[in-house]
Formats: structure tokens, sequence, C-alpha cells
């Protein structure tokens, strides 16, 4: 049965330029189904590309979600929960379960993770404080999704904030793992599925890596468009 939270637009194996084209393209995807959210938040590095498109093309405001997940010791991809900027820390009971991952094992990792984050609160926040999100509506982005993990651990550690409607919007995405997002937020938009996904970087002709100093370049810039 086909859940009415996962939107795809297209199925199609179509390269992006750049990111600068697919947070053009499903930003007006976005504005063409009346989505109008009060904030991007955009995944560094490269989700903070497309939340920079979005946010304009929207006239929303932009800012970035600081978080990171806590991978299984046995295989890292599997997010079993995750820590955000504000040191909160999220766990699916289940798979903490499942993957049989101790208090010492999260914690140390808990730690870890933690530190990244600092680091790159430090960077990224002098130029633009972290919004509050209680009672907006929300999309996460990034520049698209694979296993899942980093967009779900997003999701999780905004929802401590009690948000309005979280709505996840990427350019492209694994089937599977858009289906698991769409458990978890309001809504999941996909510009671009393809049959077969192998890497993200097959859907884009320039998928060169996001620096910090573009990142901040991002933030330090962006100014908030008029409503029309």
């Amino acid at each position: 049965m086909k859940d009415p939270r996962l939107n795809i637009i297209e199925t199609s194996d179509r390269p992006f330029q750049d990111r600068i084209e697919a947070g053009q393209l499903l930003g007006q995807a976005l504005k063409h189904l009346h989505l109008r959210p009060e904030i991007v938040l955009g995944i560094p590095r490269g989700g903070v590309v497309i939340a920079q498109q979005l946010a304009g093309i929207l006239k929303t405001e932009l800012d970035i979600v600081l978080t990171r997940k806590i991978g299984a010791s046995e295989n890292l991809e599997l997010a079993i929960g995750a820590v955000g900027e504000d040191g909160r820390l999220y766990l699916n009971d289940d798979l903490v379960k499942a993957v049989q991952a101790d208090d010492e094992y999260i914690q140390k990792t808990k730690t870890h993770e933690l530190s990244v984050i600092a680091q790159r609160r430090d960077l990224f926040r002098a130029f633009r404080p972290k919004v509050s999100l209680k009672g907006k509506t929300v999309t996460i982005t990034d520049d698209g999704v694979a296993t899942g993990a980093t967009v779900q651990a997003a999701i999780w550690m905004v929802r401590q904030e009690k948000p309005k409607e979280i709505i996840v919007a990427v350019p492209v995405g694994a089937l599977n793992s858009l289906q698991r997002l769409a458990e978890d937020a309001h809504q999941v938009i996909c510009l671009r599925v393809p049959l077969y996904f192998r890497a993200l970087g097959q859907f884009y002709n320039d998928f060169d890596q996001v620096d910090d100093h573009r990142v901040q370049e991002i933030l330090r810039h962006f100014k908030l468009p008029r409503a029309v």
C-alpha cells in the first residue's frame, strides 16, 4: 500500500548538474506543492547548499541542524540513536536491544559525537545563531538519502523541540530508505528516485565535497527574502 506521507515526484536516474541545480529544482517542486515551511534546516555540509536554494525559493528562514547519529558498533551506518547540539540523547530502544549496545558503548560514542558537534557549532553558529523550532513547520534537507541514517538522526532531534510539522525534502534518494523515513516524518518529498541506487555521487555530474568555508559563507550572507 502506498504511504500517503511519501511523495515521489518522478522515478528517474537522471543526474543533476550540481547541488545548486538540485536545490533549485526541488524548491520549485515544493512551491508547486504549495508547501510553505517556516524554516528550512540543512544538514552540513552538502545539505546546506540545498537548503540555501529551498529557503530562497520558498522565502523562508534558513538554519542548520547539528546532529550526529549513534551508530551500531558493527554497522556504523545503522542509527540506533542520535545526539544533538543541546546534548540531548535519543535512543531507539528496539534497535539498541537488537544490536546489544551497552551503556558504556553508547556513552563513549555520545561523547565523541558531541565533540564533533561542538567543533561544527563553533564554526557555524557564529554566523547564524540557532532558531527555535517549537510550533513551527520545519523542512529538513540534505543532498540525498542513501541509507537515511543521517536524516533519521536529524528527525529524531528536531522532534525534541516540538515543531508543528516535520517535512523531509531531498533531491534524490533510495526508495527503501525514504519509506523508512516516512514512518517518522509528517511528509517526505523526493524529486527523483532511481530504480537502482548505488551511490549518491552517481546522481550528480559535479559532486565535489563542500568544505566548512562554503557553509560559513552561506550562513553569513543568506538574507530572508521578502514575502510576496
